[in-house]
């Protein structure tokens, strides 16, 4: 059975196709990509596509890249590109000789631009759009997009929400990878995360790394999926998985170039203080991470060592996903100074902040807004909204340009 949904990407590469000599699509393994491709394909926007986990094309990309890549036609789509990456310097050539639009649209199942020449390769002549796994407003059908609404400084307002558990637990278990939903809970959907996650290492991380111990990498995976949501030290997670510091350090930039994990840096008003804080570290899908603490639903609404971990995940991967399509460039941080903590802080280009707290509570206390509080006294008119995503009935307001937002603020369709 196949699970298909409108992506909210699909008009993004589409009117890419439209002004970019190559158009890069990147995400997970079994995010869609393939699917939105052959979407393409079907509507004419490309007008084929190959693959490189086809053995044979492989090959010929491998085995000459100029030649592979000078007989295609323009607005021909390869999947799985980082699978030949000298394919990428020989079509560096061709959309340097023509600069024509749309000539090649690329998708790959790792951040190819983490390679140096690759970037260099690509600089300039590439629109790059990140897949993740479905966002619930996908699922929804929704039009909207919180992040905007946030940044104009008018949030939903929403009555008769879900409340508690109900409101989120059943779709952070189930996550957003299209596959997992055609199968039963149980069993069915183990073995399909486990098998995911030995393509991830066996395939697309060894065939990026020379590194020795990815045997180490499913135990690392499990001590950051622990850790989810909470701050990256990487001295503790080398003494609990028995590597080095430096190992673990490249380990999980790798897993990061496959979109396993996404790390967020601090934030603070000066940008050189930013890189001497730790990031925050989330997995890229909820269903996995909830695969990885073994929490059903019955585990992920009453054990206080997995709710507020698989919570906050959710609402900040959800947020990630909505960032691919906001209106403004905006980058993701977190913030944290003394005991104050808030656990998204967005930033566009010109400076303005939106703060995001997630709380697994339906009720909530004075305490709880005091962060948001003291960032907007320090901000001032930068600063355009803070919420606190909570697990209540309906949108309350806080104070100046603060709220409280249900969780399906997410999803509700409130594009007006």
């Amino acid at each position: 059975m196949s699970y298909t949904v409108d992506r909210h990407a699909y008009p993004l590469v589409e009117e890419a196709l439209r002004y970019a000599r190559v158009v890069l699509l990147l995400g997970p393994r079994q995010a869609g990509k393939s699917t939105l491709v052959n979407r393409l394909a079907e509507r004419g926007a490309v007008k084929r596509a190959v693959t490189l986990d086809d053995r044979l094309t492989r090959d010929a990309a491998l085995a000459d890249p100029t030649g592979f890549a000078s007989g295609l036609e323009q607005g021909i789509a390869i999947d799985e590109v980082q699978r030949a990456p000298d394919l990428l310097l020989a079509i560096k050539q061709i959309v340097d000789r023509d600069d024509a639009p749309g000539q090649f649209l690329l998708t790959g199942s790792t951040n190819v631009l983490t390679a140096p020449r690759i970037l260099d390769a690509l600089t300039g002549r590439t629109d790059v759009i990140v897949l993740w796994p479905l966002a619930q407003s996908e699922l929804e059908g929704s039009t909207g997009n919180l992040v905007d609404q946030l940044f104009a400084g008018t949030p939903p307002t929403l009555t008769n929400a879900p409340i508690g558990p109900p409101a989120w637990v059943d779709r952070a278990i189930l996550g957003g990878f299209p596959e997992v939903r055609t199968r039963p809970a149980g069993r069915q959907r183990d073995r399909w995360f486990e098998s995911y996650l030995t393509s991830l290492i066996q395939r697309d991380l060894r065939d990026m790394s020379d590194a020795q111990k990815l045997s180490e990498m499913p135990r690392l995976i499990r001590v950051l999926a622990s850790q989810a949501a909470g701050m990256l030290v990487s001295d503790r997670v080398a003494q609990r998985v028995g590597l080095s510091t430096k190992t673990i350090q490249s380990y999980v930039r790798l897993l990061e170039t496959v979109f396993a994990v996404r790390t967020v840096p601090a934030w603070r008003p000066g940008l050189t203080a930013r890189e001497r804080l730790a990031s925050k570290v989330f997995l890229g899908d909820t269903g996995l991470l909830a695969h990885m603490l073994g929490a059903n639903a019955d585990r992920a609404s009453t054990d206080p060592q997995v709710t507020g971990r698989l919570y906050e995940n959710f609402v900040a991967m959800e947020i990630v996903k909505q960032l691919v399509w906001t209106e403004r460039h905006v980058e993701a941080y977190h913030y944290r100074r003394d005991r104050r903590e808030v656990d998204l802080v967005l930033e566009a280009h010109d400076g303005t902040v939106v703060a995001i707290e997630a709380k697994a509570s339906a009720s909530l206390g004075a305490s709880d807004r005091q962060a948001l509080v003291e960032l907007r006294d320090t901000l001032g008119e930068r600063f355009r909204a803070g919420v606190l995503i909570h697990t209540g009935a309906e949108t309350v307001p806080l104070g100046e340009r603060l709220w409280a937002l249900p969780v399906s603020s997410l999803w509700e369709n409130h594009s007006d």
